[in-house]
């Protein structure tokens, strides 16, 4: 009896709990130990009141990363530019906290509860939202959601284009097309139906598709460049980390490190920031996401495109049975006679 089923079964076995195990730990423990670790925050006003704020700051150790400003509206402009999640102002009638929902809700309520828990007893906190997450989405949580949508769509258009065996000019085109309609499509529904970014129409199609196609192109390219395998390693980069370590439900500065920072060198993390940046802040702080994305674009499709077609089989030559041979001369006219 072939013991080669048996293995197959003790395989799936083993396989299938450590999928579970891997799943979990890449989703749940990042969001198990969520906490600001070097969270780039600012302080404003004069000494020594701002100078107080900003002790107080330091005390967390390695939490916060403290930026000094002269005032308020340097304060705002730093916000404005996605250089600080939010500010302090030290003020005569107390600590003024500048907040950006539109950055990150979850760190929008950690600095609002930091602030008010440090401030003298009866004090009075009063928090101003600079840029503020759009009415339809208030929480994050719809943004959040789209970043899975986007790396399924990417992973499928990837797998698609491999298994149908297009190489070259010809899948290129393919993956360039379908993330281009991706994009249009994924615009229509969180712009223009659920409002859940707000920036120019065009401009963030024209990011979601660059994020679509960053991970349909690294996904082809890697099965092009290790076969089907490479389908498995772009879904286990793609989807499993990319999506769990994009950071996108919250900041890439609240989770573990080193999982923040590799988040936002894969295309789910990146696309997500930069989604952000010209949904809510003008652009603002574009250029390391945009980076990523079309390095993780271009290698791909470079990969793709220097990939070589699989040898159709050659078919055997079908030979058509000989005919059997007149006899000629003397034992032709005898079977003739006969």
């Amino acid at each position: 009896m072939s013991t080669a089923p048996n293995r197959r079964a003790v395989a799936v076995i083993l396989l299938i709990p450590l999928m579970v195990t891997l799943a979990l730990w890449a989703f749940a423990w990042p969001a198990a130990r969520i906490a600001p670790r070097d969270l780039p925050v600012g302080v404003a006003g004069a000494a020594p009141a701002a100078e107080q704020l900003e002790q107080r700051f330091e005390q967390r150790d390695g939490a916060f990363e403290v930026h000094r400003y002269a005032d308020e509206a340097a304060a705002r402009a730093a916000i404005e530019d996605r250089v600080v999640y939010g500010a302090v102002v030290a003020t005569p009638q107390g600590p003024h906290l500048l907040t950006a929902s539109a950055a990150s809700p979850v760190v929008s309520q950690l600095l609002r509860e930091a602030v008010t828990a440090s401030a003298p007893e009866g004090t009075r906190v009063e928090v101003t939202d600079v840029v503020a997450a759009p009415a339809g989405d208030p929480r994050g949580s719809a943004l959040g959601a789209s970043v899975l949508p986007l790396a399924l769509a990417g992973m499928a258009a990837g797998a698609v284009v491999t298994l149908m065996g297009l190489r070259g000019a010809r899948g290129a085109l393919t993956l360039l097309a379908a993330s281009a309609l991706v994009g249009l499509a994924a615009a229509a529904v969180a712009h223009s139906w659920l409002g859940v970014v707000t920036g120019d129409w065009w401009t963030e199609a024209g990011v979601l598709a660059l994020t679509v196609l960053a991970i349909g192109s690294a996904v082809a390219g890697l099965a092009a460049l290790f076969g089907p395998r490479g389908i498995g390693l772009g879904a286990l980069l793609m989807v499993l980390l990319g999506n769990s370590f994009s950071g996108v439900t919250s900041a890439p500065q609240l989770l573990p490190e080193p999982v923040g920072a590799i988040g936002q060198w894969l295309p789910p993390g990146a696309g997500g920031s930069l989604l952000r940046s010209v949904a809510f802040f003008d652009g603002s702080a574009a250029g390391g996401p945009l980076l990523t994305l079309s390095l993780w674009s271009a290698l791909g499709l470079a990969a793709v495109l220097l990939a070589r077609r699989t040898p159709k089989p050659v078919e055997p030559a079908r030979t058509e049975p000989a005919e059997p041979a007149e006899p000629a001369g003397p034992a032709r006219e005898s079977a003739l006679a006969g």
